[in-house]
């Protein structure tokens, strides 16, 4: 498990390395390495998701890894609480970014291996502070710098703690 502690509390999520093995990897390498810390959720659409894992208070996009492979025909679906990589149009351009379903969001499921059917790769779900992010969804949001749906206050990610088990991974 990892926990997120944020401005407005803390969540915890569970990763599925049998279903999403290189995305759920690719996730836990952030989070070892604090990358996530000082990050903020720059993205909130309330009846659709909360997006955070690559801009710093400032809007200033943080430098990720290389991308990784689309995994989202792996049958997990873009429901409720669910955590998926986010991404460019590019559908293999995942990176360190990630966004949390606030609504059930099955056209972002993978229907074919084709520029409109690849989907967004579910590889986790929120399973503690799922409260924490009905407040994130509900904030007031505006444009700053450029970028649409940002909260005004910002939201950030302070810490990230590793549970034992995905300490050893």
């Amino acid at each position: 498990m990892i926990t997120f502690r944020t401005t407005m509390g803390d969540f915890a999520i569970e990763l599925d390395f049998d279903k999403a093995p290189l995305s759920s990897a690719n996730f836990l390498s952030y989070a070892k390495e604090n990358f996530y810390n000082d990050t903020i959720f720059h993205r909130v659409i309330n009846s659709f998701m909360v997006q955070g894992g690559g801009m710093t208070s400032n809007m200033q996009q943080k430098e990720g890894k290389a991308s990784i492979e689309n995994e989202a025909d792996n049958g997990l679906k873009n429901d409720i609480g669910t955590v998926a990589m986010a991404r460019t149009g590019d559908p293999h351009s995942a990176s360190s970014q990630f966004f949390i379903n606030v609504a059930d969001n099955g056209f972002l499921n993978h229907s074919g291996k084709n520029m409109q059917g690849w989907g967004y790769a579910v590889f986790g779900k929120v399973v503690e502070g799922m409260d924490v992010i009905e407040k994130i969804k509900a904030v007031q949001t505006g444009t700053t710098m450029g970028h649409q749906d940002v909260p005004v206050d910002p939201i950030e990610i302070t810490e990230t703690l590793i549970s034992d088990s995905y300490a050893a991974k």
